[in-house]
C-alpha cells in the first residue's frame, strides 16, 4: 500500500497540489486543511452570506433535514477526543459514525430515517443466515467490493479484522464482544500476532471456505449477532498493511473516503476512487472531501456550528448549557436555533445499584424502600432537566421498541416507610453511595441523598476517581463488600442497541466476575437466569424475542436490586450548511454516510 504522504500528494485539493509538494510534512498539510475549512472564526464558507437551512425541531429523527442529492464540498467535522482511527480500537460512538466513511462491515445500520437502527447489508448480500437459532451464521460477500489499493475484499480479510481484537496486549481500547462470543476458554486464540499454528489457520470459530463466504460458530447461540457485526471492530483488515497499534496512522479505506492526512489537530478524508456506489446502498458519499477538527471542548463545538464554520458534531454529546439557552428562546433566545435541533435519547441509563451482597441490601425490603424514597423529578433536574435527561422508571433504553410502559416515578415516602418496617429498619438505616467523581454525578448522588434522608434514609456520597470506578472501584465485588458500598451510582450503556445486550451484563448472574464487572448489583436469580436463557431461545423472531427480553427486565425489576433514574438526551444542532441531516440513533449523532453541503 502506498504510504500516507503518498496518498496525500495524489488526493490533497489541487490549490495544495504541485507547489506544495512532498515536502510539505504531514502535520502542516493537517493543519492548513483544518484552518481553511474549520476556523472557529469562521471561513469561506461561514458570514452572513451563508443560508441557514433549518427545516423545524426534530426534523432529521424520522426525516431527513435539509434534503439533496448534489455531489461535491467540504463537510466540516468538529469533535473532541478522538481515541483511535484503528477501527478495532475505537470505543467511541462518535468515531464509530467518522469509521463508516472508511470501513465497512458486513452488516451495518441503514440510513434511512426513523430506521437508522436497523441493520442491512453492507459487505454481504444479507443480514446472515442461521440454520440452529443463532448458533452458526453464514455471510457471503458482494462481488466487486475493493479495498483503496484496489485489492478485492475477501472472507479471509473479514476474519483477519477480527482476529485483531484477540491481541489483547497489541490491540486495546475496542469492544471485545466478539472476543466472548467465539473464543474457547479451555484453548484461548491469542490473536494473529502470537498465532503459531501450521500455516496460521487462524480463529478456529470463523471458517472462510472460499473468498465470499464467512461462517461464524458461536460459543453459545446468539440470535442478534449481527448486530455485533455492525462494529467497526469487525471489519477487514488486509494482512499485508496491517502494522499493528500504528494501523490507526494510516488505515485501509474499504469505503468511499480515505484518510490522507492525519495529526493531533484535525484528520483529511479524500474520495476513494475505488468505491463505487454501485457496490454500496448505504452511503451516498456526497462531498468530495471531509475535514475533522478534533480534541475541541463542547463550547469549542457549539461555536463553530453557530458561527457556520462547522457542518457537524459528532461528539455524540450534544450541545453544552449555555447553547441550550439560546436554543430554548425566551430571554436572549433564538428561535431559528430551535428550528435547526434535533433531541435524541442516547441509550445511556443513570441507575442506582443495590449490591444485594451488602447488607442491609440483601434484604428485599430495604430495596424497597430505597426504590420507594426515589423522585425521578429531582434526579432530572439535578441533570440539567428535561433537555438533558429523561426519567425512566425501567431497565430497557427509549430507543429500544417493545419495553415496559413508563410509570410516573415520583416518591412514595409511606410506601418506602412500609418497606423499612418490613425489613427490621422502621427507623431507617446507614449506608455509603458510590459514585464517580464527575460534576453531574455527584450532583446526582447528592440529590438522592437529600431524598433518602426524608425516610431516615442516611446516605454518605463518597466520590471515587473516574478513571478507576468502574474498573477497579465498583468493578471489583469484594471491593464494594469490603467498602459496604450499599448503593452505586452507574451509568449503563449497551455496546450494541439490542435488549439483551443491555440486560444481561447487568441482571444475569452468570455475568458476575472478579474485574471489570458490571452486574453491579451482584444479581444471582435462577430465575432470571431461566428467563434469560428463554429469551436467548426466542431466536430470530422478533416479536417472541422482544416480549422474551420485556419479561427479563420486569422480573430484574421486582428485585429491587436496580433502581432505574434517567436516561441521557442530548441536544444535536445542525450546522448551518448541513444537507441531509439524518440522526443516526446508534451513535446520537448526524450520519456521516449521507451527510452533504450542496
Amino acid at each position: 500500500m502506498s504510504s500516507t504522504l503518498d496518498r496525500v500528494a495524489q488526493r490533497r485539493p489541487s490549490w495544495l497540489r504541485g507547489t506544495v509538494g512532498r515536502v510539505l510534512g504531514l502535520a502542516v498539510v493537517v493543519a492548513l486543511v483544518v484552518a481553511v475549512a474549520v476556523s472557529c472564526s469562521g471561513g469561506r464558507d461561514a458570514g452572513a452570506a451563508v443560508p441557514v437551512l433549518g427545516d423545524g425541531p426534530d426534523a432529521g429523527i424520522s426525516g431527513v433535514r435539509a434534503p439533496s442529492d448534489v455531489d461535491g464540498g467540504t463537510l466540516r467535522v468538529v469533535a473532541g477526543d478522538i481515541d483511535s482511527l484503528d477501527p478495532q480500537r475505537s470505543y467511541s460512538p462518535g468515531v464509530w459514525n467518522l469509521m463508516r466513511l472508511y470501513t465497512r462491515t458486513l452488516v451495518t445500520y441503514s440510513s434511512t430515517p426513523g430506521e437508522t437502527d436497523t441493520l442491512v447489508p453492507d459487505l454481504a448480500t444479507d443480514v446472515g443466515t442461521t440454520p440452529d437459532n443463532g448458533l452458526t451464521w453464514t455471510f457471503t460477500l458482494r462481488e466487486g467490493v475493493t479495498f483503496e489499493t484496489g485489492a478485492p475484499i475477501t472472507s479471509r480479510d473479514v476474519k483477519y479484522g477480527i482476529e485483531r481484537s484477540f491481541a489483547s496486549d497489541v490491540i486495546v481500547g475496542g469492544p471485545t464482544t466478539v472476543v466472548d462470543l467465539l473464543d474457547d476458554p479451555g484453548n484461548p486464540y491469542p490473536g494473529p500476532y502470537a498465532d503459531e499454528t501450521p500455516d496460521r489457520l487462524g480463529l478456529p470459530g470463523i471458517e472462510t471456505p472460499d473468498d465470499r463466504t464467512v461462517v461464524f460458530r458461536l460459543r453459545a447461540a446468539t440470535p442478534d449477532f449481527p448486530v455485533v457485526l455492525a462494529l467497526p471492530s469487525s471489519s477487514p483488515v488486509p494482512i499485508a498493511s496491517d502494522t499493528r497499534e500504528a494501523y490507526g496512522g494510516d488505515p485501509v479505506s474499504s469505503g468511499p473516503y480515505a484518510i490522507t492526512a492525519v495529526d493531533d489537530h484535525g484528520i483529511v478524508l479524500d474520495r476513494n476512487p475505488q468505491w463505487t456506489r454501485a457496490t454500496d446502498d448505504v452511503r451516498t458519499a456526497l462531498p468530495d472531501q471531509v475535514v475533522v477538527r478534533r480534541g475541541l471542548s463542547g463550547l469549542e463545538r457549539d461555536q463553530a456550528l453557530l458561527a457556520g464554520s462547522a457542518d457537524v458534531d459528532i461528539s455524540a454529546t450534544g450541545v453544552q448549557l449555555v447553547t441550550q439557552a439560546r436554543v430554548e428562546g425566551g430571554a436572549g433566545g433564538d428561535v431559528a436555533l430551535a428550528d435547526r435541533v434535533d433531541e435524541v435519547p442516547t441509550g445511556a441509563v443513570r441507575l442506582l445499584a443495590l449490591p444485594t451482597d451488602v447488607a442491609p441490601m440483601n434484604d428485599p425490603g430495604c430495596r424497597a424502600a430505597v426504590a420507594a424514597a426515589v423522585d425521578r423529578a429531582g434526579v432530572q433536574e439535578a441533570l440539567g432537566g428535561g433537555a438533558d435527561a429523561m426519567a425512566t422508571s425501567h431497565l430497557w433504553p427509549a430507543g429500544l421498541d417493545g419495553g415496559p410502559e413508563q410509570s410516573a416515578g415520583g416518591a412514595d415516602p409511606e410506601a418506602a416507610r412500609e418497606a423499612l418496617a418490613a425489613c427490621g429498619m422502621p427507623d431507617g438505616f446507614s449506608t455509603v453511595l458510590a459514585v464517580a467523581d464527575a460534576p453531574a454525578s455527584v450532583a446526582v448522588a447528592q440529590e438522592l441523598a437529600d431524598q433518602f434522608a426524608e425516610v431516615g434514609i442516611t446516605v454518605e456520597v463518597r466520590p471515587l476517581p473516574a478513571g478507576t470506578f468502574y474498573a477497579r472501584d465498583v468493578g471489583d465485588p469484594d471491593n464494594v463488600a469490603a467498602n459496604g458500598y450499599g448503593m452505586v451510582l452507574a451509568t449503563w450503556t449497551a455496546v450494541v442497541p439490542t435488549p439483551s445486550a443491555f440486560l444481561v451484563p447487568l441482571v444475569d448472574g452468570r455475568s458476575v466476575s472478579r474485574v471489570g464487572n458490571t452486574n453491579y448489583a451482584r444479581l444471582v436469580d435462577q430465575g432470571i437466569t431461566g428467563l434469560v436463557d428463554a429469551a436467548v431461545a426466542a431466536g430470530t423472531d422478533p416479536a417472541a424475542a422482544r416480549a422474551a427480553w420485556r419479561d427479563v427486565a420486569t422480573a430484574a425489576e421486582a428485585t429491587g436490586a436496580y433502581v432505574p433514574l434517567a436516561e441521557t438526551r442530548v441536544q444535536l444542532l445542525a450546522g448551518q450548511r448541513l444537507r441531509n441531516g439524518v440522526v443516526m440513533e446508534p451513535y446520537s449523532g448526524y450520519d456521516l454516510a449521507t451527510a452533504g453541503v450542496r
